[in-house]
């Protein structure tokens, strides 16, 4: 019942003019900050490995920075997921190298964890005539992944694969011309990772946006969200030229790379609540 209460109230608040909402997430971030210590300690450590210019006063502004973004975009899923479609049309900006999407080539988007990257797919599926998949983890909780899944499905032309499913359908459709949507930046355990760089740091990488290029023949072309005043900017990078090499090992150092440049022109929007190092090479210990 708390959670169905909740979810509910998300979407009610989608439909408030966007600077209220934007100030509602404002002050429950605060909260959180203030709160939720664990996950800040998180943050803090991360962003003291990868940015260890920073002073420390600048480490707590971009942290508090973190979480107010990180809840505003997930207050934000309440229009993007179920409010009206002219305020997602209204909302959402696409920009860049959009023929990049034209056609039916077959083609591998490489969407970053950036705290908008719900909204690229409903930017996407809205605004674009092609059909694209992704990998969809399912959530503990059967309430909300019924209700993520519903709101990520809601234009019709987005197909969820589970993990479960296996390579095998996903490189199909990506031959077919359905772009696959793929967030390999992440912890996935050391089984399937190779450690490369990442802001000087041997991190544990799945070398899947590689892969994935090479099997569907694809192009990889990366999209970024910045979330701004009038809702997000979708923006559309041209296609990596010079990828994938044929060497795993090099092609996932530079993927790690290429998201460095990324991150670095808006940090308080990437998901640093992440344990991103949690998974260490030779049994060194975590950093949390």
């Amino acid at each position: 019942m708390l959670t169905r209460a909740v979810l509910r109230l998300v979407v009610w608040m989608g439909y408030l003019p966007l600077f209220v909402l934007r100030a509602l997430g404002t002050a429950l971030g605060l909260l959180l900050y203030v709160l939720v210590t664990s996950r800040r300690r998180v943050v803090v450590t991360n962003l003291h490995l990868c940015f260890p210019q920073w002073s420390a006063a600048e480490v707590r502004a971009q942290t508090l920075r973190v979480f107010i973004h990180f809840t505003q975009s997930w207050l934000d899923r309440g229009w993007l997921w179920y409010g009206p479609a002219r305020y997602t049309r209204k909302r959402l900006k696409l920009t860049g190298a959009i023929e990049e999407l034209d056609g039916n080539a077959p083609t591998v988007i490489f969407l970053p964890h950036f705290v908008g990257l719900d909204a690229v797919g409903m930017a996407l599926t809205q605004q674009t005539a092609r059909r694209y998949t992704t990998i969809y983890t399912n959530q503990a909780n059967v309430i909300s992944d019924a209700w993520i899944l519903h709101g990520r499905k809601r234009f019709g032309s987005m197909r969820l694969f589970g993990r479960v499913d296996g390579v095998k359908p996903i490189v199909e459709a990506l031959r077919k011309g359905e772009p696959l949507i793929l967030l390999p930046d992440m912890s996935f355990g050391t089984e399937d990772s190779l450690f490369v760089p990442f802001y000087g740091v041997p991190t544990a990488t799945v070398p899947s946006l590689s892969r994935f290029a090479k099997l569907g023949r694809a192009k990889v072309v990366p999209i970024l969200s910045r979330m701004t005043s009038y809702g997000y900017e979708i923006q559309v990078l041209p296609a990596w030229t010079d990828f994938p090499s044929g060497d795993l090992l090099a092609d996932t150092a530079l993927m790690n790379a290429r998201l460095q440049d990324y991150i670095d022109t808006m940090p308080s929007q990437y998901y640093w609540v992440h344990k991103r190092f949690k998974d260490r090479p030779n049994g060194e210990k975590p950093p949390y």
